[in-house]
């Protein structure tokens, strides 16, 4: 008897993609981040464009997590939802903000900061997801020193995990990782052989923007 637990299959346009919009940008000198330029797009705008040009089609329906200028955000023709905690609580009002709006079985989260982030990003996700029969998907991108950090903020996550993520904040829990120990996460590694080695550079200032634009 198999005890792994396994969800229905994840197929295309089960996923819901959400851009984590909602920080301070403290790093950045206070600026709204997702709004600063990237190639001469902002940041959030590409990364939405990002998700909807997923391989496969495996993102469906899109969402953006923001707390300011959300004019400026709905412009980009995706939904917008404010954290539903206050002050600023992290990636993790976001995920619960995505998780309470989203109306397909999955949500798949990227931060807005992290523009070469993989066309394949769904896919990879799913399948290891699916394979390993977990609840949540984590991916992870090689170091310079040859080893493989987790990449918290861009996890696949099922729906059902809403209410776990809810107990966890009022708790006062903020932190990703810890979070997600207390489910099935499997770890996706970004390594192969034509994976791009900043696929997951993120900018957290002007300097590391224009890095991030040479090609």
């Amino acid at each position: 008897m198999n005890t792994t637990h396994s969800h229905p299959l994840i197929t295309p346009g089960d996923i819901t993609g959400l851009v984590l919009a909602g920080g301070r940008g403290s790093r950045m000198g206070g600026t709204d981040k997702g709004l600063q330029n990237f190639h001469g797009t902002p940041m959030a705008l590409h990364t939405l464009l990002r998700l909807q040009m997923q391989q496969g089609g495996w993102v469906g329906a899109t969402l953006v997590n923001a707390n300011r200028h959300l004019a400026a955000y709905e412009a980009f023709g995706a939904p917008v939802w404010p954290d539903t905690l206050a002050d600023y609580a992290g990636p993790l009002a976001g995920f619960m903000t995505g998780l309470e709006h989203c109306e397909t079985p999955w949500l798949l989260t990227v931060p807005c900061d992290t523009p070469r982030f993989p066309l394949d990003l769904a896919e990879r996700l799913a399948q290891a997801l699916q394979r390993e029969g977990a609840d949540i998907a984590m991916a992870a991108a090689p170091e310079e020193d040859g080893s493989v950090r987790s990449q918290p903020v861009f996890c696949l996550l099922s729906t059902d995990l809403l209410a776990s993520l809810v107990a966890f904040t009022q708790a006062g829990g903020r932190k990703i990782d810890r979070w997600t120990a207390q489910h099935r996460t499997v770890l996706v590694p970004f390594d192969q052989p034509g994976d791009d080695p900043r696929a997951f550079f993120n900018a957290n200032t002007l300097a590391d923007l224009q890095a991030l634009e040479a090609p």
